[in-house]
């Protein structure tokens, strides 16, 4: 079973990331919509309670985070490159900045824009997520100007990259165009000043077209029943891999939990590692819903802990 089956809803910044990368390989997939905040009935079966967006369902591997995500779809998938030039290694660096320090910037401007305007519901729910339990959305909406401050000087960053005749961040369509554009798009799609804002860098708005270009690759739907089929139809393709540098000793057949380091109330994940890696770590679990599924996480992000 090689089908892949992204699990998202249209309005997540994550998963445009995701859909972009499917586009720069021009590949066909198949799209299961989810709710965008708990309860996820459909979801959790195949993650172990795990509810960010998005997960990829390949069978009945089912990978956690755009970095597994990703990683898993250039292995399957390595043309067209991902690291066009030769860039191996440094778009996860660039990665790490996008999706933790901008992103999160842009996520108290989207958030703390309007809070008038907010669903409650929905508030609470990406507040703790992306700024902790303590966090006041009024505190977020009057830091806007400092925020936006922080912002515009690392937009500037990007537009000077691509201020010499650059078409893309490296040579060609690569990882550090999906890395920076979802950060763009999400601004341009939730906050009402985006287009104001985004004016001083022209530059940048010429790239956005162009990445926007690219696509999302060929989806097509599929409903959340099938997709929980096909994982109870199918075994783990993920054999038992260790490895002896490991830090933390973690060794298959291990019970361990895995948790998001960032304290967004999310339930720890229990599971047997399978493998585990430099860059990944894979935990078998077992319900009547799905069968045994294999679940894979990042290392970088995430806290593994004997259980």
């Amino acid at each position: 079973m090689s089908e892949i089956i992204l699990h998202h809803y249209p309005q997540s910044p994550v998963t445009e990331k995701v859909r972009i990368g499917l586009g720069i390989k021009g590949l066909s997939w198949r799209s299961v919509q989810i709710p965008r905040i708990p309860p996820k009935p459909d979801l959790m079966p195949l993650t172990g309670g795990y509810r960010r967006t998005p997960v990829m369902q390949i069978g009945a591997d089912i990978y956690c985070d755009s970095q597994c995500i990703l990683r898993e779809i250039d292995r399957r998938h390595p043309e067209p490159t991902f690291y066009p030039g030769g860039g191996y290694g440094l778009p996860w660096a660039l990665g790490s900045w996008t999706d933790n320090t901008l992103f999160n910037l842009v996520v108290a401007v989207v958030l703390g824009a309007s809070p008038e305007d907010l669903p409650p519901e929905f508030a609470a729910d990406r507040g703790r997520l992306y700024f902790g339990p303590d966090w006041d959305l009024q505190t977020v909406h009057d830091d806007l100007p400092h925020t936006l401050a922080q912002i515009r000087a690392q937009f500037g960053w990007l537009n000077d990259r691509l201020s010499h005749g650059r078409d893309f961040i490296l040579s060609e369509p690569g990882l550090p165009d999906a890395f920076a554009y979802h950060v763009v798009w999400f601004m341009r799609e939730r906050w009402v000043g985006a287009d104001e804002f985004l004016s001083e860098f022209p530059a940048l708005e010429a790239w956005e077209a162009r990445v926007r270009g690219i696509g999302h690759g060929s989806p097509s739907d599929m409903e959340s029943g099938e997709a929980l089929d096909i994982a109870l139809k199918n075994e783990p393709e993920t054999g038992k891999q260790a490895d002896q540098r490991d830090p933390q000793q973690i060794k298959p057949d291990m019970s361990v939990k895995i948790a998001p380091e960032s304290d967004g109330g999310d339930p720890e994940v229990t599971g047997i590692v399978q493998a585990v890696g430099r860059d990944s770590i894979a935990i078998l679990q077992e319900n009547e819903q799905v069968g045994t599924v294999c679940i894979h996480f990042p290392r970088t992000g995430y806290r593994v802990t004997p259980a």
